[in-house]
């Protein structure tokens, strides 16, 4: 398999999975891991977790690596990233010089052990490998990795009381990597290795200082400034409904810590839908309600999002969708031409406080009520858009587990519509559509074996929700075999079974 073929998508999905999971792909990537490895050190089975690819420029895929430390007693998890694609000399050189700086931080706080170098050229293979914690944008990952940093920085927070005084206690921790996205987004564990001296934090990672001008990055103060606004708002006036807390923030390290918080995501209650499910539904629409009467003032990035950057960001975050499968493409690329015309027509409202990222997993369930967390793309924007996230979020889980459609999304639409104008509720619809091929792209990842039938799938809902719209606003819906010719997934035997998921 040519390279350059997988890269500019020629080869297509088949392209893909070889580079991902054919053998000899996987033993190039071993060999490569095994190079950067001391003497007694071993690599076991990598779990891939997570895919990116843009066509024409570049692949990348995310794995959990078993690594065996000579004198440990098991295997332990490290993330690596590996990126296929050319980057000029000059940016290669850049990055280089960038990247062993990092290595050697790394080093010094012992955080690179068993792993001798953190990173890896492989140009036969187009090929880059890099080890966590190595990040050139987030400089700090490898202090923030090494745990006799952490002890010194949570004993700090404590002390100045930012983190609570209550957990004040001094203790060493166990550093895990949650997410490691090298010039992204990165999140880590810390567990208390005496549990009665504190409870674990979150620590979520944030380019610092211009940089993150530069690079359109989050800006960690202003996160955890929202974060902690909105959670004194709705401890006044939430009426049962909270939010997550951040216990501090560090500057000099550009780190938003945050609690454990108990109970578990809503999306976990998506796989059996009852009664029960329906009123947490209920509950967290009456949530969102809740947060659309906040201050506008408290919105993180205080530019209104329109209708038409997020369908500018939902095509961004598919694009790759039509090079792999060019039958699904025309139905994309008419979906998103309809819900401009659709939107053009309705009535619009003044923007408000909106989460902008509203999914079940950001909304957790306990015995003492709902905890709403990660505000980092909070804006102003249209109400709407929170709904039609929620609506589409939902209808992912249903169809991550096989389940389909039902009404259950109508108690959250009790809960949030008493006090909503029935025009926001149609633009929301809209707006469930465009987010269903968004997640489409940034959910659904081509290593996975029916990636292409959960794509499809995920389209024609998409496009069964717009047609239902179509209909409330007396307008002709549209034939989805006309949307999407030669579907080779609406005439397979499991969707003529399923009724077609509609």
């Amino acid at each position: 398999m040519n390279i350059a073929d997988v890269l500019l998508g020629r080869a297509k999905l088949k392209g893909i999975q070889w580079v991902l999971l054919s053998t000899t792909a996987r033993k190039a990537l071993a060999d490569q891991l095994r190079a950067l490895l001391s003497q007694g050190a071993l690599v076991g089975p990598r779990h891939l977790r997570e895919v990116r690819f843009k066509p024409g420029r570049r692949l990348t895929a995310y794995y959990d690596a078993l690594v065996y430390m000579e004198g440990s007693e098991a295997y332990r998890v490290r993330p690596i990233a590996v990126t296929w694609g050319s980057n000029t000399d000059a940016d290669r050189h850049q990055e280089t010089g960038d990247l062993a700086k990092v290595q050697a931080e790394a080093v010094r706080h012992g955080v690179a052990a068993p792993f001798l170098q953190l990173m890896a050229d492989c140009p036969e293979w187009s090929m880059r490998v890099r080890v966590s914690p190595l990040d050139a944008r987030f400089i700090q990952l490898a202090r923030l990795s090494d745990p006799q940093h952490v002890r010194a920085m949570l004993a700090e927070a404590h002390a100045s009381g930012n983190a609570g005084s209550d957990r004040g206690r001094v203790s060493d921790y166990t550093v895990t990597a949650i997410i490691y996205r090298p010039g992204k987004r990165h999140v880590l564990r810390y567990d208390p290795v005496d549990p009665a001296k504190g409870g674990t934090v979150f620590a979520k990672l944030y380019i610092g200082g211009e940089e993150a001008r530069v690079y359109r990055r989050e800006d960690g103060a202003r996160a955890f400034r929202v974060a902690r606004e909105v959670a004194d708002w709705l401890a006044e006036r939430g009426q049962g409904v909270n939010c997550l807390r951040p216990l501090a923030y560090v500057a000099e390290d550009a780190v938003v810590l945050y609690p454990r918080v108990g109970g578990v995501p809503l999306s976990d209650y998506a796989r059996r839908p009852n009664r029960v499910v329906a009123r947490w539904l209920q509950q967290a629409g009456a949530a969102l309600c809740t947060l659309h009467h906040l201050p506008v003032e408290l919105a993180g990035r205080p530019e209104p999002h329109d209708f038409a950057a997020e369908i500018r960001d939902s095509a961004k975050k598919s694009d790759h969708i039509p090079v792999l499968l060019p039958q699904v493409g025309p139905a994309i690329e008419a979906l998103f031409d309809r819900a401009r015309e659709l939107h053009e027509r309705l009535p619009q409202e003044p923007p408000t406080f909106t989460h902008g990222d509203l999914k079940s997993e950001h909304i957790w369930v306990a015995a003492g009520g709902l905890t709403v967390m990660d505000f980092d793309c909070s804006r102003l924007a249209d109400p709407a858009l929170d709904v039609g996230q929620f609506l589409a979020d939902w209808q992912f889980w249903q169809s991550a587990y096989d389940q389909a459609s039902d009404d259950t999304y109508k108690s959250f639409l009790a809960g949030y519509a008493a006090a909503a104008p029935k025009e926001r509720l149609i633009r929301a619809r809209l707006y469930e559509a465009v987010e269903l091929v968004k997640y489409a792209g940034r959910r659904l990842h081509p290593f996975e074996h029916d990636w292409a039938s959960r794509t499809g799938r995920l389209v024609d809902r998409a496009w069964a929700v717009m047609n239902e719209l179509q209909r409330t606003l007396s307008l002709p819906a549209r034939p989805l075999s006309a949307q999407r010719s030669g579907n080779t997934f609406q005439n397979s035997p499991r969707a003529q079974a399923r009724g077609g998921d509609r």
